[in-house]
């Protein structure tokens, strides 16, 4: 994008200025919006961004010192390639009873030690078994300059691992596998003039707290200055470190989208049926309603499962729908925005 040729246009929405890229991370600010939509987007991107992580592990053989358990919580942290992840369905969205190529990718993994030496199993031995929509989706993340990735175990002599792993797609307000981000940086009023911050301090808060290098965009308050009551933030600074499942600008880009999405919904519920063209592709989804508790039949389970039983309708939060972020969730929906 040419963002010399958006300098002479009159500032009439959102803003963005890079002011650093890498592969990793990007570093930029946002003007023209208030705390409110900076603060949703950092929260959306944190948590609401979509993903594929490992959700099942089915284990053939293991003779290794580590628990089944054990072994499948290090697997589903392991991040994996997530390009183009609209080309997978959600498995409450899928019309499989469990898992099938339309809203899942297989990896298998088999390592046996026939050495005297340790044996160590790492990210790159997970082996794509299945169809997927492109090359890369799936594929476990490796930035390492050996190309190894992560080390899920270590064997002795005779040990072996001998399973398939299923990796679904989902986001990290239901588990912290999908998160897309490392961490998302999120600033504003570096110099606190706006009073938005009390700092504790014993002599001079000046240098008991620095200011960060966001302050070097913002002019200093004046000394002796009058506080404007009315004074609201204006510029926000941001930065995202991606875990590499999303390249940076891919996961503010799927942000946007989820919270078009998100605000689609509210508008479509203020103006009724209005507008909807009898169709349902901004109605809200809950995971219960796609399984089969919301209507009590069993034969409707979509495949979600959770740690806390297999009908597929039991949550951390009890055993039916309701969820704390009430009956409308983005578990699920499909709302149709091109990115």
């Amino acid at each position: 994008m040419d963002y010399d040729a958006m300098d002479g246009l009159e500032d009439l929405g959102p803003r963005v200025t890079v002011r650093e890229a890498a592969k990793s991370f990007v570093d930029f600010t946002l003007t023209n919006v208030d705390l409110a939509f900076a603060n949703s987007l950092r929260r959306i991107i944190l948590a609401e961004v979509p993903t594929m992580a490992i959700d099942l592990v089915e284990i053939d053989s293991n003779t290794s010192v580590l628990a089944d358990e054990f072994l499948a919580h290090r697997l589903g942290l392991v991040p994996l390639n997530s390009k183009n992840v609209d080309d997978i369905l959600y498995t409450r969205d899928c019309d499989c009873e469990q898992y099938c190529d339309n809203c899942s990718i297989i990896l298998t993994l088999h390592a046996r030690c026939t050495s005297n030496e340790i044996m160590k199993v790492y990210a790159r031995d997970l082996v794509v078994g299945s169809v997927t929509p492109n090359d890369e989706i799936g594929r476990p993340v490796i930035s390492d300059a050996e190309g190894l990735g992560t080390v899920i175990a270590k064997l002795r002599q005779g040990q072996e691992l001998r399973m398939r792993c299923i990796a679904k797609k989902g986001i990290a307000k239901e588990h912290a596998k999908w998160a897309p981000t490392s961490a998302v940086g999120f600033e504003y009023d570096p110099h606190n003039k706006l009073r938005h911050l009390d700092l504790w301090y014993e002599n001079d808060p000046l240098k008991e707290w620095p200011a960060s290098k966001n302050a070097d965009w913002e002019d200093r308050p004046l000394e002796g200055a009058p506080f404007d009551y009315t004074a609201q933030p204006k510029e926000f600074y941001f930065n995202v470190e991606s875990i590499g499942n999303l390249e940076p600008d891919a996961v503010i880009q799927q942000g946007i989208k989820v919270m078009q999405t998100k605000l689609a919904a509210v508008i479509q519920e203020l103006t009724g049926d209005e507008g909807r063209g009898g169709g349902d592709e901004y109605e809200p989804r809950s995971p219960g309603a796609m399984n089969g508790v919301a209507t009590g039949d069993p034969a409707m389970d979509g495949g979600y499962t959770t740690p806390f039983g297999n009908s597929g309708g039991a949550s951390a939060w009890g055993g039916g729908a309701q969820t704390p972020y009430t009956m409308a969730t983005p578990y699920g929906q499909n709302a149709g925005w091109s990115g």
